[in-house]
């Protein structure tokens, strides 16, 4: 739809943030609206709201180990996933009710902060018109749009490893960046690639004591907050096990339906043998990237994001449970690297002194 927009208006003297408004209200807002109040919820949806009331009333989002008796029975998210839900659990209805508005409003928020962070003036005028350009691009593409139109829960967790990435380029925003990174690490396990991303990272510009630092904090922000989010959730650690670990790897009773035809779920689906063949793949993998990391460590955070990109990609072509709708995380960050990306020495204009620019209109003959 931006395209097609912008494509119509190129020879039209617009603002550029009037169609990326449209854009934005008939990818997100529209879809969002109807179906929220004239459809009837998605899987991710119902298990959310079925978490939040959960935690409301048992202090824990999981089902006990016998209460797992079908698909909508798992919740394979973290404990702070329940908070966008809770609306519906304290009795909200209709749109106010339904956790993918609380989805979209905690996304654009995040998004907007990163942008804001990574901004290189905090309060010229340009810069605040391309923080919002950014913005709205973002929330309206169909790597965040869709997926929150649906109600899958990736944006949230994308949106924070852009407000991390934002905050780890500065040296003095490493424990804000921890909170971002710990926030969405207790929200969703794709999260937790990004921390020996980003710690290597840091022990290559900022030396061992702040890389370690740094992951320190993260951990023990994102354990915090899921001990707080689930204190039930400690008397039974096996089905904490089950629905957050087990399930997602398709180790269950009852599948998950993430089951895109990739190579990770092709392998298990030939049987038990493949589906431990894949399981050892992806281990396998992790440690190769691990190496990686170790032995050529990136050194500032846009290096970072792109290794980020990398791993997520392998992991999510090599999982045994595994969907299309995983690659929004490393579209995501290349789209976050390219909209972020500041003019080269080469790109910008070159400034000739006056005298210079005098000189050269003068004619070689007459000086």
């Amino acid at each position: 739809m931006q395209t097609i927009i912008l494509w119509l208006i190129r020879h039209k003297n617009v603002p550029l943030i009037f169609p990326l408004l449209v854009s934005l209200a008939g990818a997100l807002a529209a879809p969002v609206t109807w179906l929220a109040t004239k459809v009837a919820p998605t899987a991710e949806v119902t298990v959310i709201s079925q978490s939040a009331s959960l935690l409301l009333h048992h202090g824990t989002p999981y089902l006990g180990t016998g209460q797992l008796d079908s698909v909508l029975s798992y919740n394979p998210y973290l404990p702070v996933m329940a908070l966008f839900g809770l609306p519906r659990a304290l009795g909200a209805t209709g749109l106010f009710g339904d956790p993918r508005v609380w989805l979209t409003a905690v996304s654009i928020a995040l998004i907007f902060a990163a942008f804001s962070v990574a901004a290189p003036h905090r309060h010229c005028d340009g810069c605040r018109h391309d923080v919002l350009l950014s913005t709205v691009f973002i929330a309206a593409s169909p790597v965040i749009a869709f997926p929150l139109a649906v109600g899958i829960t990736d944006p949230p967790v994308i949106a924070l490893m852009f407000l991390t990435l934002a905050l780890i380029a500065r040296p003095s925003g490493l424990i804000k960046a921890a909170a971002a990174l710990g926030v969405a690490c207790a929200m969703k396990a794709t999260a937790w690639p990004a921390v020996p991303v980003f710690t290597a990272m840091l022990a290559t510009r900022d030396g061992v004591k702040k890389a370690w630092r740094f992951a320190a904090a993260t951990i023990v922000i994102a354990g915090t907050l899921a001990v707080v989010m689930a204190p039930g959730a400690l008397a039974s650690p096996y089905s904490f096990l089950q629905n957050t670990v087990l399930f997602p790897l398709g180790l269950t009773k009852h599948k998950t339906p993430a089951a895109s035809p990739l190579p990770g779920h092709l392998l298990a689906d030939t049987g038990m043998a493949g589906h431990y063949a894949a399981v050892g793949l992806l281990a396998a993998a992790g440690v190769a990237f691990v190496v990686w990391l170790i032995v050529r460590p990136p050194r500032d955070a846009r290096a970072a994001a792109w290794r980020l990109a990398i791993g997520l990609t392998a992991m999510f072509t090599l999982a045994p449970a595994t969907r299309w709708g995983y690659f929004v995380y490393p579209i995501g960050l290349v789209a976050w690297l390219m909209l972020t990306q500041r003019p080269t020495a080469e790109g910008l204009p070159i400034e000739i002194p006056p005298q210079a620019a005098r000189e050269q209109t003068v004619p070689a003959a007459a000086r």
